[in-house]
C-alpha cells in the first residue's frame, strides 16, 4: 500500500490545456502526416499525366496478305466508241435538194440512193448527149457502108485489071475511093467514141449530185431537208456532211494514253474495257492498233491514240457509237503473291508502317515488285497477317505513334 501511494506521488499530472512551453508530439505521428502529404501528391501528379498524355491516334489498317498483281496503265482522257465503218458523205458541188429518201436511224443497203439534188439541167444535158452519140452511131454506120462498098469496088477493078478490061488509071482510082471512104468510116467510129464519152461526162456528173450508200449501215446524221440547198464542204473548212453513214455490227474502242507510256505499248497486248453506260462490268478486250505519232491536242497533254478490239464482240450488246469508254492496257500480271495496298506505301514505295502488336508504329523498309493504282506486290520486308497503316494523311500518323485501329474504316 505504501509502495502504491509512492507511485501514485511521483506519477505525471496531464493538463486539460497544455500550455505553449510544452514540448512538440512525438515523431511518429509527424511521419503519418508526411505520409499522406506524399501520397496525394503523387495522386495528383498522376491524374494530371493521364489527363495530358498522348491520346492514341485512330488509324485505317489493312493486313498484308496474298493475291493478283497488275501491272496496268490507263487512257489519260476518255476512250470512244468508233464504227469499224464510217463516211461522212456530202455531193461534190452544191445544189437544192430534190430527194432525201432516208431519216436518221434508218438502215440501209449498199448502193441504195440516199439523196439526190436537183438536176433536170444534167438530165437535157445527158438527152442530148445521148442523141447526139445516136446520131453518130448513124452516121458511123453510113460512111462504113460506102466503105464496104468501096472496097468491094477497088477488088473487082483489080481483077478487070488483071484480065487487061481496066486501065492502072482506073484500078489506082478505085483504090483511092475505098482508102478515102475506109477513113470515112474510121473517122465516123470515132465520133461515135467522141459521143457516148460526152455521155458517160454527163452521166457521171449526175452521179455526183446523188449520194448512194456505199456500205450497209445505219444513218447517224442527216443535214438539210427537201428543198434546201446542200453545200459541199471545200478544203479546211468544215462543212457538215449532208449524210452520216456508219456500220454499227462492228465497234471498237479508241483510246488517248500518255506519250510517257508509250515505249510500254505493243499490239496484241491485253486489256481491260469499262463503258460508262454499264457501270460495274468490264470485258476483255486487245491492242490492235497504235498511233506511229503522237498527238497534241493540247501542249501539256500529248497522247498516243491506240485501237483496242472486244474479245467477244457480243458481250456487251449493242453499243452506241460516240459512248464513253476507259481502258486499262495490262501489261504484267502475277497471282498468289504477298501484296499491300499502294496507299499504304512511304518514300516512293520504299518503306511502309506497321502497327506492332502494343499499338506503336514501326517504319519498315521493304522491296516491291509488280505495282498498279489499287494493290503492289511486296517481295521482302513483309510477312502475311501484319497490320500496316493506310492512312498516311492523318495527323501525328508516323513512327513511333500510338495507334488504335479505326474500325469503322479497317481494311
Amino acid at each position: 500500500r505504501e509502495r502504491h501511494r509512492v507511485r501514485l506521488a511521483h506519477s505525471p499530472v496531464r493538463s486539460p490545456n497544455p500550455s505553449p512551453d510544452m514540448p512538440p508530439p512525438p515523431p511518429r505521428s509527424w511521419m503519418r502526416r508526411s505520409l499522406v502529404l506524399l501520397v496525394i501528391v503523387a495522386l495528383g501528379a498522376a491524374a494530371l499525366w493521364w489527363a495530358s498524355r498522348p491520346k492514341p491516334i485512330a488509324v485505317m489498317v489493312s493486313e498484308v496478305g496474298r493475291g493478283t498483281v497488275e501491272t496496268t496503265i490507263a487512257n489519260t482522257r476518255g476512250g470512244t466508241i468508233e464504227a469499224c465503218q464510217r463516211t461522212r458523205l456530202s455531193t461534190i458541188f452544191g445544189g437544192r435538194i430534190e430527194m432525201l429518201a432516208v431519216k436518221e436511224g434508218d438502215r440501209v443497203r449498199r448502193g441504195q440512193v440516199l439523196m439526190r439534188l436537183w438536176q433536170d439541167d444534167l438530165r437535157a444535158e445527158h438527152a442530148a448527149a445521148e442523141a447526139q452519140a445516136e446520131t453518130a452511131r448513124r452516121r458511123s454506120a453510113e460512111a462504113c457502108t460506102v466503105a464496104e462498098t468501096a472496097r468491094r469496088e477497088a477488088q473487082r477493078q483489080q481483077q478487070l485489071h488483071a484480065q487487061g478490061f481496066v486501065s492502072e488509071a482506073r484500078l489506082d482510082a478505085s483504090r483511092s475511093e475505098a482508102e478515102a471512104r475506109e477513113l470515112g468510116c474510121r473517122t465516123a467510129r470515132a465520133d461515135v467514141t467522141q459521143a457516148q464519152a460526152r455521155v458517160a461526162v454527163v452521166a457521171t456528173t449526175r452521179e455526183r449530185s446523188v449520194l448512194v450508200a456505199p456500205f450497209d449501215g445505219r444513218v447517224a446524221k442527216v443535214v438539210g431537208e427537201v428543198g434546201e440547198y446542200s453545200t459541199p464542204s471545200p478544203p479546211g473548212v468544215p462543212t457538215p456532211p449532208a449524210i452520216d453513214l456508219l456500220d454499227d455490227s462492228c465497234v471498237y474502242v479508241k483510246a488517248p494514253m500518255d506519250e510517257v507510256d508509250a515505249p510500254r505499248l505493243r499490239v496484241g497486248l491485253p486489256v481491260r474495257i469499262t463503258i460508262d453506260a454499264q457501270p460495274g462490268r468490264s470485258f476483255p478486250g486487245q491492242v490492235r492498233r497504235i498511233a506511229p505519232v503522237v498527238g497534241a491536242v493540247e501542249r501539256q497533254a500529248r497522247t498516243v491514240e491506240i485501237e483496242v478490239t472486244f474479245n467477244d464482240p457480243t458481250a456487251p450488246g449493242p453499243l452506241l457509237v460516240g459512248s464513253s469508254t476507259d481502258v486499262e492496257v495490262i501489261l504484267g500480271t502475277r497471282t498468289g503473291v504477298l501484296r499491300v495496298p499502294t496507299a499504304a506505301l512511304l518514300q516512293g514505295g520504299k518503306s511502309v508502317l506497321v502497327r506492332a502488336a502494343d499499338g506503336r508504329l514501326q517504319e519498315r523498309s521493304v522491296q516491291t515488285g509488280l505495282a498498279n493504282w489499287e494493290h503492289t506486290e511486296v517481295l521482302q520486308g513483309l510477312q502475311a497477317g501484319e497490320q500496316i497503316v493506310v492512312s498516311l494523311d492523318r495527323a501525328g500518323v508516323q513512327a513511333g505513334a500510338l495507334t488504335v485501329p479505326d474500325d469503322a474504316k479497317r481494311r
